[in-house]
């Protein structure tokens, strides 16, 4: 079956939603376990953390790769072999024995786990048109957002129930479940043209996508409004014990706040889909972003020292956030439908590459205050705007939706 299908049940856009949360699932539901495995292993803080932030990037290279094969070789072979890797990966976590082979093991995981990045959106482009698209993608965005933001409390329970081994072992699960279902459910969606196009090579095909003023200004528009999250979730349960002085478990209270914000962004980006051209709501979405984070930034300067003043104004930077960024990967991806597979992937190492090195950036400008992951989410959020206005005339693709 190839692109001709007409569209998907709901039960296949839940499936490709949780494959697409895959990746970034792995990567956060064994945050908990960082302090143990570092004791256990007896090894520094900054070893352990090579499991967190090596897999980031891990992801960042794979969605690389994914986007050209996948229209080479078709969606449907490329997802299956992306979700087996993750499955081996997570053994090979369950059976380390030094803190070498659990990084391999988690760069393996992370690897396979980037598939459903890039190929769920490729996927939905394959069978919606644009102007459907982008509500398609709001809801894959949505899950791949918040079962991430969960997946750290099941981490938790899973360590102190049992040992850090099962949470790889569960991992191993999800990822066998998952590629059942995809070998029952998922039809081949890549049309000949967009194989033959696969065809030209990776190295051509991103090229092609790197010399588009239109994908480029989407593209840095979503890595840009992924720098933004992952400096807050990077910095903000410090912040909450040294700024605020609280103890860490408040930390999930208050963020509940963010996910519920972004789902508020998402949903209304599908009731304006048909409404609303989506590079209105790309702009929009960057500006209210901007608007929370300033807001939050007064706060403080004016000495509002509480822990609301900041969950609740970045909550209005996640609304817009949830906005602007299912519209923008989408008009990424619609710039070159043939290659939507390289769109999507180059796009994905974009959003990735930048956000590890951010994660890794807010750590080193961390001052014991509040000012310097506000600062650096300001900056991003004003590029994800910049990068969207200073493009020009690029491809008005997603206007003439």
């Amino acid at each position: 079956m190839t692109s001709e299908v007409k569209g998907f049940s709901r039960r296949m856009i839940i499936l490709l939603a949780s494959v697409s949360a895959l990746g970034p699932v792995g990567m956060q539901i064994m945050l908990p376990a960082i302090p143990t495995i570092r004791d256990a292993f007896e090894i520094s803080n900054g070893t352990a953390q090579l499991t967190l932030s090596l897999s980031m990037f891990s992801i960042a290279v794979a969605t690389l790769i994914y986007g050209p094969l996948s229209d080479r070789f078709g969606r449907r072979p490329v997802m299956l072999v992306g979700i087996f890797i993750t499955f081996l990966g997570s053994l090979l976590c369950v059976m380390a024995d030094s803190i070498g082979m659990l990084i391999f093991g988690r760069i393996v995981q992370a690897a396979g786990g980037a598939v459903g990045l890039v190929l769920a959106r490729a996927i939905v482009r394959d069978v919606y048109p644009a102007n459907q698209a982008a509500g398609i993608i709001a809801t894959l965005v949505m899950v791949m957002v918040v079962m991430p933001m969960i997946s750290p409390l099941v981490g938790g329970e899973l360590l102190v129930r049992y040992d850090w081994h099962s949470i790889f072992y569960v991992m191993a699960g999800i990822s066998l479940l998952l590629m059942l279902a995809l070998l029952i459910s998922l039809p081949e969606t890549a049309s000949q043209a967009s194989r033959d196009a696969g065809s030209a090579g990776m190295l051509h095909s991103f090229v092609t996508l790197l010399k588009s003023r239109g994908f480029c200004a989407y593209a840095l528009n979503v890595a840009f409004v992924s720098v933004v999250f992952f400096s807050f979730i990077s910095a903000a349960p410090e912040i909450m014990v040294s700024v605020f002085e609280r103890p860490p478990n408040e930390y999930g209270y208050y963020y509940i706040v963010i996910p519920a914000a972004f789902m508020g962004g998402n949903y209304l980006t599908r009731w304006l889909t048909k409404r609303v051209d989506g590079r209105r709501m790309i702009a929009v979405g960057s500006q209210i972003s901007i608007v929370g984070i300033s807001a939050a930034l007064a706060l403080h300067l004016i000495g509002v020292v509480h822990p609301l003043a900041l969950f609740l104004p970045i909550s209005i930077c996640t609304f817009g956030n949830g906005i602007s960024l299912p519209n923008a990967q989408a008009a990424a991806i619609n710039e070159f439908p043939d290659m939507a597979g390289a769109a999507s992937g180059l796009s994905g190492f974009m959003q990735m590459g930048l956000s590890a090195l951010a994660a890794q950036l807010v750590a080193l400008i961390y001052n014991g205050t509040i000012y310097p992951m506000l600062s650096l989410m300001l900056t991003a959020s004003v590029i994800s705007l910049l990068s969207f206005y200073l493009a020009g005339r690029i491809s008005t693709s997603t206007a003439k939706q």
